[in-house]
Formats: C-alpha cells, sequence, structure tokens
C-alpha cells in the first residue's frame, strides 16, 4: 500500500466526505463528488455562496474520508486553498469534463458561481477492517506531516502481559518492555485501561 494507492481508491469511491467546522465551531459533514485527481494534487468545485466555501476561506482545514466495499477506511487530512484566478478556469472545465452531471447542476454560464480548490500537502491514512489483524498505515502526501497517533508501552512495563492478552487483534508481544504492533493496532485503548501499572501512553489523538 501507498499514498496512491489510497488515492485510487478513492476515486473508485467517488463520493467522498468532506468535514470542516463552521464559525461556532460545530462539525459540518458534505458529501463531494466533484474532484479531479492528480499525481501532486487534488482538486475540487464547490459554489461560492455555500456555507462549505466560505468555511474552507476562513480556515481551509478539512478532513476527508472515503470507506470501500471491502471495509477500507481511507482519511486524508490537508488544507485546501482556492486555485489561482488565472487557473480556475482551466481546472472547472476539467472538473465539469469529468462528472458531466455537474452540467445539469450548473448548466450554461451558472457554473461561474462556482470556485476550484487545490490539495498539495496531506497526511493520508489507510485503515483495513477486512482482514485479521486488521491494517493500518500513515503517508504523506506533497510532503504533509504525518502525526504519530494510537498507543506504546513505556518502560514502566512489568512484563505481566495483561495488554497482550485483552488486546482484540492480539497485536501485542512480548519484550522489555511489551511492543505494540502499530500496523495491526485498533486505537481502541483497552491495553491501556487493563495495564496495572498505567504503562501504557497515548501517542496522539484521532
Amino acid at each position: 500500500m501507498n499514498v496512491q494507492t489510497c488515492l485510487q481508491k478513492l476515486q473508485y469511491v467517488g463520493v467522498l466526505a468532506f468535514a470542516t467546522v463552521d464559525g461556532q465551531g460545530n462539525p459540518q459533514v458534505r458529501n463531494i463528488s466533484a474532484i479531479h485527481y492528480e499525481p501532486d494534487a487534488i482538486y475540487f468545485f464547490t459554489a461560492r455562496g455555500k456555507d462549505f466555501c466560505r468555511e474552507l476561506l476562513a480556515d481551509g482545514r478539512l478532513q476527508i474520508l472515503g470507506y470501500t466495499k471491502y471495509k477500507e477506511m481511507i482519511r486524508l487530512s490537508a488544507k485546501a486553498a482556492p486555485v489561482p484566478q488565472s487557473e480556475q478556469q482551466r481546472w472547472m472545465d476539467v472538473i465539469f469534463a469529468e462528472q458531466p452531471y455537474l452540467s445539469n447542476v450548473y448548466p450554461g454560464s451558472s457554473r461561474e458561481i462556482g470556485i476550484v480548490f487545490v490539495i498539495r500537502q496531506a497526511q493520508v491514512e489507510y485503515f483495513h477492517l477486512g482482514e485479521r489483524p486488521i491494517f493500518r498505515e500513515s503517508y504523506s502526501f506533497g510532503g504533509g506531516q504525518v502525526s504519530r497517533r494510537g498507543y506504546q508501552i513505556t518502560e514502566a512495563c512489568i512484563g505481566c502481559g495483561a495488554c497482550a492478552a485483552c488486546c482484540p487483534q492480539g497485536c501485542i508481544v512480548s519484550g522489555q518492555p511489551f511492543q505494540i504492533q502499530q500496523e495491526h493496532c485498533l486505537h481502541c485503548g483497552n491495553c491501556q485501561e487493563t495495564c496495572p501499572v498505567q504503562a501504557v501512553e497515548r501517542l496522539g489523538t484521532e
């Protein structure tokens, strides 16, 4: 698995959930399919009058989520920016050519109410629930930062094995300290709650 394969899978899914935060701090989710993929960028179209557009212009941060029929989750965390005005028409034409239904939604010159945004850097997370143990991995797109998430076992471990016994995916192996196989970890936190000496620490947030 790699970042380009993840992007190909998002193309196959087609309609993706885009999450932003509004001016009051409330989460907002939209289904977006007016998307074009390049090897080094992702372009998408929306209308300037939509709250979605206002939120992107105000902040730019968003998450994109796709879920395949094979129980694969692909999550992209990024910051979007408007395409330069000199390139707006070019990328709008590309998106409308690839998504013919858009001409029914914005016929003729009404498409001029639209704006094209671009993502050039992102963290991409791949999470496969359809196999055991599950598989997860994170990738950088365009030099985006990959943050560490999940749990790790510290030197405070006493080697009792309570964490390994309770792990639903069996991804904790013995050692001093015990080790979590991060590529198979659910991030469920059962090991942290079970450890009798609080030797398991959280690496980050979801």
